[in-house]
């Protein structure tokens, strides 16, 4: 009946149910890393986005451990009252000096950093010239943002073209792209999308969350760049770069890096950090030795791209649906939401977890099993993993187009 919230919401439940888009939770008992341990059996990972298997090194675990007795396990208030502690201004020089920009602006998560910061930036009378599989992030933070939303196809730089010509007017204009697409795993032109930005004179902005410390030399999709430099490639830094610490870091968070006027301004108008409680002192602790591991630990990076190789020469074998990756995101192409459900289950009764992902999160039509490798995996674990793949194998299971 009208106004019964409970049934209304049961209703709901059933439809998403029944359209095999349900989403379950299970809870790890022990381990983040490529071994978890849940309801009593242990189990490979490959859904994890620790790409360089630092998320229980035990480099971290001790910074976060000492950090706590120093600190405390909580900041008690937003960073622009009380909150901002000597291991977040300490992170945030360490992220700026990787980089080799100004300076970097450390947020609680990297949602919080793209809603607050294209909501800072952009506003009414302005347009935003995204890619239309950007982020959810990116997408919630330009339609907050109050500018006008121009999509182009993905990866298409002739429309990305045509709209910022489209959106010629008194307002600012900003490309917004991912570098690497987190359910693709394929990469942004990043260079085109600087070249046309420049043509057009609009700002970019480029969410590294899955580059970051796992491309190049760790510094991710912007390696061998510098901000305001154009070195091997025709394209500079971007305008705004943001990413995370909690995948290949190993830890929790995000940051925005560039100018000293960037940061400056994000700090006095980003809604998502002026108003949040200041992350936990112990984690900005973690990060920071999460990223002095992996610009230290180059081999890491070498054993993941081995990793990738091998795992790709034998999907290849097999004739499995693959999409075209060169990065840890290996995605299944499968199609139907209850084919991927059913072999995520199946593989999940083989000790395997693979999540199977689902509308909305890749468009109708394109459910996938969302393979991801790290560098905390071994040869024999990668080889299981096809092991127990062989069952894609079976008719009904489309090959990717």
């Amino acid at each position: 009946m009208p106004g019964d919230l409970q049934a209304e919401l049961q209703s709901r439940l059933a439809d998403i149910e029944a359209a095999s888009l349900y989403r379950r939770r299970y809870v790890q008992a022990r381990g983040h890393g490529p071994v978890v341990e849940s309801d009593g059996r242990r189990y490979l990972n490959f859904c994890s986005n620790d790409y360089l298997g630092l998320a229980e090194h035990p480099d971290l675990q001790r910074a976060m451990a000492e950090s706590a007795r120093r600190h405390g396990s909580g900041s008690g208030a937003s960073q622009l009252i009380s909150g901002h502690n000597r291991e977040h201004a300490a992170l945030e020089e360490a992220i700026a000096d990787f980089l080799g920009c100004d300076r970097a602006l450390y947020f609680s998560t990297g949602y919080a950093a793209n809603v607050g910061t294209l909501d800072a930036l952009m506003g009414r009378g302005d347009s935003i010239v995204a890619d239309a599989l950007n982020h959810a992030s990116l997408i919630d933070g330009a339609r907050l943002s109050g500018a006008a939303k121009l999509i182009f196809p993905h990866a298409d730089l002739a429309a990305a073209q045509t709209q910022l010509r489209e959106a010629s007017g008194a307002g600012n204009r900003l490309l917004l792209s991912d570098s690497v697409f987190s359910m693709d795993g394929d990469r942004a032109d990043l260079a085109g999308l600087a070249g046309l930005a420049a043509r057009h004179h609009a700002w970019t902005m480029v969410d590294d969350a899955h580059g970051f410390g796992v491309l190049g030399d760790g510094r991710g999709a912007f390696t061998g760049m510098r901000p305001g430099q154009c070195l091997d490639t025709p394209a500079p830094w971007p305008d705004v770069y943001v990413a995370t610490l909690g995948k290949a870091a190993g830890a929790a968070g995000a940051f925005v890096a560039g100018s000293h006027a960037l940061i400056e301004y994000l700090i006095q108008r980003a809604r998502s950090y002026v108003f949040s409680t200041a992350p936990p002192p112990p984690v900005a602790a973690a990060a920071r030795a999460g990223l002095a591991l992996l610009r230290q630990e180059h081999w890491r990076r070498d054993r993941l791209r081995g990793h990738i190789e091998r795992f790709r020469a034998g999907a290849r074998a097999m004739g499995l649906p693959l999409v075209e990756s060169q990065t840890p995101i290996q995605p299944l192409l499968l199609g139907a939401p209850d084919t991927a459900l059913a072999l995520s289950d199946s593989l999940r009764r083989q000790g395997v977890l693979v999540s199977a992902i689902r509308p909305p999160t890749v468009p109708p039509g394109t459910s996938r099993l969302r393979i991801t490798l790290t560098a905390g995996h071994d040869e024999d674990q990668i080889d299981r993993l096809l092991d127990v793949l062989d069952v894609a194998r079976q008719p009904g299971l489309r090959r990717a187009v």
